[in-house]
């Protein structure tokens, strides 16, 4: 499949399945070497990111040699006390490259991979701006999502002049070195440390790390569902989720026992099938300027919610679920215990790394511990699972700081894999209580590896709005770069969460949001940061009525979201794809403002991202669509589809196997 080719003496040429995937020689190097001093400043898990490059060096091939199944391409560096290796081996259908310099004086490394005008490439992680990266430089480096994430809006600027929480194009909880090219094949770097995919010449895509130890893996197919199936090979795959967290919705409430109850009711006996009930605030509430926040001791808090424990041995119809994250709010009881055994991440001088999180000053649990680290499953097996909670937010994950000490090293090596260990941790903790087909987490936070121990990801803190960067187009676009890079499981905030500023989440946004996730995985509520000034699904009986036909119709969808579900966990082929996994050759499927999905094998939805529209201009792939509501037949291209409210634009194709469902959906909720 790979062939190493050497048209000169000086160059050396990777090709797989025919392909040319790296060439290197003399007058077009693609190999480099160099020194760097990096800066970095964090406030509340925002990063500013700076580096100063002293010295980069193009390296020159001088050779090649075999070891056994291994070939070795050999490289001298003009300023290099040592030459460079570049260690090749097939592992199945892939190709693992390993590099590393002696020099330890040098820290920074640059590898090109060929490039086509015209070629696409996706991926990047969690990416909310674009489909297509191309174009664009994307830093990979965990961080806050940022709010309005576009320098050019009001949102953002406002944002930056309060803390500096703006965000930008590429600030994402869920960045991962990884690109997929429209040329059927797939790079991803196994390396954590910090590292930037730069995607703007025509000729090259380029990979910077801050390391010289290198560990890249490519591999080639002939299409979108074979490379997804190779790369969540690699990086593993999400167990199917239980059949009640696909049913119906998971209510978001809070405000202790009576409140949560109460509106829980009020939404059954308005019709609206609940199969969760998710209570952030179990652990106890404080107020800050930002809005209603937790108090991150994860302890059940009886005084706010009394007989807790007995509801939910009681409610044997309805998952209870939780929150937790891997930080302790000075003051707190686990707090103290953490500090008395040492478990948290420290500073340079020793002393426990306390940083600020909005008002309050936590310490970070050492995942890295082996002690610390068994000890916060314990309180997750303990707290929650032993509570009777069927499930919970596990947040956070992207805070370490550059300069902390950890057991495992430092924080800037440490920071981008700090998600996956946090990931680990909730999912041994789950599947050490025999929980694993009952339990669902679900995380914002992730990096690379997250795909074998996340049950599920949510899209994060969008703002309660329509913009293309931060409101609910986002997180379609946020959805379908994820699948793209592996993991396959993705839903969001119901109506966002942000709430600043101007910004207030509307009956409309929030109709039109529930419309769009009752044709994804999952339908769940978020009150938001500040939810007084929001508009809740409970808060009128006309909400309430379209909450109630919405929770029907994903409950109709069950037998075919499973079917979805099941060939993301067996094959890794994600349930909310990308249309040009339909139509490779058509450049219009690769816009990511078409806003529209395949959702599995047989559904292609489109929902309503703009405010007073009533009609979409949807583009279709060739091929024989039947409008779900109207029951028409489109065979491809572009076409304007009436989408008053509750009817968005969804398909479904002509020849599949659940068109009997489909036309009982069309006939039962029109």
């Amino acid at each position: 499949m790979f062939e190493l080719h050497f048209p000169a003496p000086d160059a050396v040429e990777l090709y797989g399945n025919g392909r040319l995937l790296f060439h290197h020689s003399g007058g077009s190097p693609a190999l480099f070497l160099g020194k760097g001093r990096e800066t970095i400043h964090m406030f509340r898990g925002n990063f500013d990111i700076s580096d100063r490059i002293s010295e980069r060096y193009a390296l020159q091939f001088t050779g090649t040699e075999e070891n056994g199944e291994e070939k070795i391409l050999h490289f001298t560096c003009p300023g290099c006390a040592e030459d460079y290796s570049l260690h090749l081996k097939e592992q199945g259908l892939r190709l693992h490259l390993q590099g590393e310099c002696r020099d330890s004086t040098f820290n920074r490394l640059w590898i090109r991979l060929f490039a086509e005008k015209g070629e696409h490439v996706t991926g990047g992680g969690e990416q909310f701006s674009a489909l297509d990266l191309r174009g664009r430089l994307w830093p990979i480096w965990t961080r806050e999502q940022g709010v309005g994430r576009n320098k050019l809006t009001e949102v953002t600027r406002l944002a930056d002049a309060l803390d500096g929480s703006g965000g930008d194009y590429h600030t994402t909880f869920f960045p991962q070195p990884t690109l997929v090219s429209s040329r059927l094949y797939f790079a991803h770097l196994e390396n954590y440390e910090y590292s930037e995919l730069d995607l703007r010449e025509e000729s090259f895509h380029e990979i910077g790390l801050w390391s010289t130890s290198l560990k890249l893996v490519l591999c080639c197919s002939d299409n979108y569902p074979a490379l997804l199936e190779s790369l969540t090979g690699l990086l593993g795959r999400q167990p199917p989720l239980p059949d009640w967290a696909m049913r119906g919705l998971w209510l978001g409430v809070q405000g202790g026992t009576e409140r949560a109850v109460s509106l829980a009711r009020r939404c059954k006996d308005a019709g609206v099938d609940l199969s969760a009930v998710w209570i952030q605030d179990w652990e106890g509430k404080r107020v800050t300027s930002f809005g209603s926040r937790l108090q991150w001791d994860w302890r059940w808090n009886r005084e706010r919610y009394p007989q807790l424990d007995e509801i939910i041995r009681e409610d044997r119809g309805t998952a209870w679920m939780g929150y937790i994250n891997p930080y302790l709010v000075e003051g707190g009881v686990l707090f103290r215990e953490a500090k008395e055994r040492g478990y948290f991440v420290r500073r340079e001088d020793g002393t426990d790394y306390l940083f600020d999180f909005g008002e309050y000053d936590c310490g970070v649990v050492d995942l890295t511990n082996g002690d610390a680290y068994n000890w916060y499953k314990s309180v997750i097996r303990t707290n929650l699972i032993g509570l009777g909670f069927r499930g919970w937010m596990a947040d956070f994950g992207e805070y370490l700081p550059a300069d902390a000490v950890c057991r495992g090293g430092s924080g800037l090596k440490l920071h981008n894999a700090w998600p996956m260990l946090w990931a680990k941790c909730n999912r041994e903790a789950v599947e050490e209580a025999g929980m694993l087909d009952k339990c669902v987490f679900f995380m914002r936070s992730g990096a690379a590896g997250s795909q074998k121990y996340a049950t599920l990801i949510w899209a994060g803190d969008q703002c309660v709005d329509w913009s293309e960067d931060d409101g609910l187009p986002s997180v379609i676009t946020s959805a379908l770069t994820l699948g793209m890079s592996g993991y396959g499981l993705h839903t969001c905030d119901i109506g966002g969460y942000t709430t600043l500023f101007h910004l207030r989440r509307d009956e409309e946004l929030l109709l039109r949001w529930m419309e769009f996730a009752c044709f994804t995985p999952v339908m769940r509520t978020h009150e938001g940061n500040r939810p007084e000034t929001n508009i809740q699904l409970y808060d009128n009986d006309a909400l309430l009525h379209a909450a109630a036909r919405l929770t029907g119709i994903h409950d109709a969808l069950l037998p075919y979201l499973r079917q979805c579900v099941e060939q993301n966990a067996q094959k890794g082929l994600p349930v909310m794809r990308p249309l040009f996994w339909e139509a490779p050759e058509e450049e219009t499927a690769w816009s990511h403002k078409l806003y529209s999905y395949l959702l599995g094998d047989d559904v292609l939805a489109a929902p309503v991202v703009e405010p007073g529209a009533d009609s979409r201009r949807v583009w279709l792939p060739t091929g024989d669509w039947i409008h779900l509501w109207s029951g028409r037949h489109y065979y491809g291209g572009w076409a304007e589809i009436s989408a008053p409210m509750g009817q968005p634009p969804v398909f479904y194709r002509a020849d599949s196997s659940f068109t009997p469902l489909f036309k009982g959906i069309a006939s039962d909720f029109s």
